[in-house]
């Protein structure tokens, strides 16, 4: 993962959040001058992500620790591998640990959950998206979690791309008013933005394909019966996605109907942190 300088900063930030003004606890019982060296266990089978991530905090904790890194992201982990070692004062290493384990379990997790769902679908042509559904400030290191296991990202904001949802027709006057304001705003403001569209009906997928203006037609809540029905009717002329209410025991279904895009927010919403480990090695 190259971090940018975002991603360290939100790095930074989780730090101080942590740490306030001491990590009282380590430094009440280690004398700063104590040497020693810590290992990552591998608690649970999944893939791992997150090293990169793990080093910049280490190094904004204390440059002087050292990483001997025996994997990489994206890497099949099995119970009882060892990641990495650290070797520095014993007591950076403690006042990292937490924020080490923290972004590696859930990047690890989520890396893990979308393989899973990849796996299901790699022999269809339907591509898996992630969504908006992050945890507050994790949203870099979320998306790149999804791509390590396989899985695309969808728009990363509500700024790189226009969906007009079902709040956002309603709110407009309907199908047309949106689709017609979306690319008049876009002109006005010198943007070149694809335009997704949420349809909840055949009658909806007909009336954006009679209007045009849209890149992406979505299938917001339909069965997998109608969707094969709306991908006909778009017959190659938009993009098309699936999205909503769609798990994992349903998600063959939908990748069978045609569609070009299943948008799964479990991905980053609904998953276990991986079981990982930052011990003192004796």
């Amino acid at each position: 993962m190259i971090l940018n300088e975002q991603a360290k900063k939100l790095i930074q930030l989780s730090l101080q959040e942590d740490i306030g003004n001491g990590d009282h606890s380590s430094l009440s019982c280690i004398p700063t001058d104590v040497m020693g060296e810590m290992k990552l266990l591998v608690k649970e089978d999944g893939i791992l992500c997150g090293v990169d991530v793990a080093r910049e905090v280490l190094r904004q904790v204390d440059e002087t620790i050292q990483m001997e890194c025996f994997m990489q992201d994206g890497d099949v982990i099995r119970k009882g591998d060892v990641v990495f070692k650290l070797q520095g004062p014993a007591v950076s290493m403690l006042t990292a640990e937490r924020n080490v384990l923290n972004y590696m379990q859930r990047m690890s997790g989520i890396a893990t959950t979308t393989h899973e769902y990849v796996e299901m679908v790699k022999d269809t042509h339907v591509t898996l998206l992630d969504t908006r559904k992050t945890t507050p400030n994790m949203r870099i290191f979320e998306k790149y979690a999804v791509k390590v296991g396989g899985a695309s990202n969808h728009r990363f904001g509500l700024y790189d791309m226009m969906m007009l949802k079902d709040n956002h027709i309603d709110f407009a006057g309907g199908i047309e008013k949106a689709i017609d304001a979306a690319n008049e705003y876009q002109r006005a403001h010198g943007l070149n933005l694809k335009i997704e569209i949420e349809t909840r009906s055949l009658d909806d997928v007909r009336r954006v394909i009679a209007h045009g203006g849209v890149h992406r037609i979505m299938f917001d809540n339909f069965s997998p019966e109608l969707i094969v029905e709306g991908v006909k009717l778009v017959d190659h002329r938009y993009e098309t996605e699936a999205s909503g209410g769609i798990v994992k025991e349903t998600l063959r279904d939908y990748a069978l109907t045609g569609v070009d895009f299943i948008s799964v927010g479990a991905f980053t919403h609904h998953i276990s942190s991986l079981d990982l480990s930052l011990k003192f090695v004796r």
